[in-house]
């Protein structure tokens, strides 16, 4: 076969294959008529645009009419990135009988919940989710089958197994009889030294986790007498958190007590979770150290609400529930005024899963500008999870959008109510 022949077959060739291609491309495309349109990075509400979407990303944001009149109609609500919640438990939620929920169900039991929970929290807007500890490791599992495109569920970052001390707030023991209890050690998450705090960070990566959750003080929901005391050494969370970077994961600190937070912050922790004793020395330490803080006032009204009824929780659980619930808002909006950086954060799991968005609510009670409220959850969010990918409506972007009826800059209630989301492109409610 000459030059010349070959020449004119790959024209024929990518002529006959061109329409193809071109139908292809159009069909992969799809445009978005918003009537107003949130600026994450500006903070700012703009008026009419049209997003194009090929694929999984935006590939143009423009004020001009294209000429295609194939639109989805968003023209009279505001378009906004996908939501982001930095702290959700997907595995569970808070009832009377999830205590004794370890000794009936099965992980694969859990692993559906969790897949469930998951689409209820997407529906409601957000589209990413930080999942700060489980149990079996099942929002990893959930995580890689979501990016198979096995299931559908909320872009998942997971911790896996929470690291703690022995009889801390995730020792997964506490509260049984002898006879189970045994003595767990780093691969099941708990930590009493430098070197077993390598091993459990090694463990978790070893296990698929995208980041480390350690619980730096006790808890509200675990069965232990404290919900505040400091819970690691410095030594051993600087252990963690050293050996974390290495893995190229941050570290998440649940803290309620200012003793335990000043010692993760000292180690070099990347943010703190409900933070409820923080106080001013506290503050000042995470705005130098530029700790990222996630407040969970949604929790705190739960579990203090639960706790005037008989029987809901544990009566061990009972005190806390009522001394710490109370007072995470006034702890948030003091964080907020004194100019901590604050990430979004619900928590759910203590709350109900898809009620994420009235934490907007009570951010904004508390003193947070709407605008700043869903900057936290946009924006502040990504940066946290370092993923410059999300948290704007931007081309090249991938394309997670969701629109809502009026404006929640003016109104933050609004987002209690997402009637048109999108993730990776692909639209999970209309």
């Amino acid at each position: 076969m000459t030059k010349t022949t070959l020449a004119i077959a790959a024209l024929i060739a990518s002529t006959a294959m061109s329409p193809s291609s071109a139908n292809d491309e159009t069909a992969n495309t799809k445009w978005l008529h918003c009537g107003n349109l949130i600026d994450t990075q500006a903070g700012k509400v703009l008026g009419e645009h049209f997003i194009q979407i090929t694929g999984n990303k935006v590939s143009e944001v423009t004020t001009n009419k294209p000429s295609t009149n194939s639109f989805i109609d968003l023209s009279n609500k505001t378009c906004l990135p996908g939501l982001m919640d930095m702290h959700v438990h997907l595995d569970g939620e808070m009832s009377p009988t999830a205590y004794v929920e370890g000794f009936t169900l099965n992980p694969a039991d859990l692993a559906f919940r969790a897949q469930e929970y998951g689409m209820r929290t997407l529906l409601a807007g957000f589209t990413t989710v930080r999942n700060p500890g489980d149990s079996y490791n099942v929002t990893i599992s959930l995580r890689n089958a979501i990016n198979q495109g096995w299931v559908d569920g909320p872009r998942i970052y997971s911790a896996g197994k929470s690291l703690a001390s022995t009889g801390g707030h995730a020792d997964p023991t506490n509260g049984v009889n002898a006879k189970l209890m045994g003595d767990p050690g780093p691969k099941q998450g708990v930590v009493n030294s430098v070197e077993d705090a390598k091993k459990a960070v090694r463990q978790r990566y070893k296990e698929g986790a995208d980041f480390i959750k350690v619980t730096a003080t006790g808890g509200v929901l675990s069965l232990a007498k404290s919900g505040q005391n400091p819970q690691f050494t410095v030594e051993e969370l600087k252990s963690i958190i050293d050996t974390a970077k290495d893995y190229g994961m941050h570290v998440a600190a649940h803290a309620h007590g200012k003793e335990g937070m000043l010692r993760a912050i000292e180690a070099g922790i990347t943010s703190i979770e409900h933070g409820t004793y923080m106080d001013k020395e506290v503050m000042r330490a995470m705005k130098k150290n530029g700790t990222y803080y996630v407040p969970t006032v949604i929790a705190g009204k739960f579990v203090a609400e639960k706790a005037e009824i008989d029987g809901f929780f544990p009566e061990i659980v009972r005190p806390k529930a009522r001394a710490v619930g109370p007072l995470i808002q006034n702890t948030f909006g003091e964080a907020y005024d004194y100019g901590v950086k604050i990430a979004f954060g619900t928590d759910s799991g203590v709350s109900a899963h898809g009620d994420n968005a009235k934490e907007f609510e009570y951010m904004v009670e508390a003193g947070m500008p709407a605008m700043a409220a869903i900057q936290s959850a946009t924006v502040t969010s990504a940066e946290l999870l370092d993923n410059d990918q999300i948290g704007v409506i931007a081309k090249g972007k991938l394309a997670d959008i969701i629109a809502v009826d009026g404006n929640p800059a003016e109104d933050i209630k609004l987002l209690q109510n997402v009637s048109f989301v999108m993730k990776d492109g692909t639209i999970y409610k209309q």
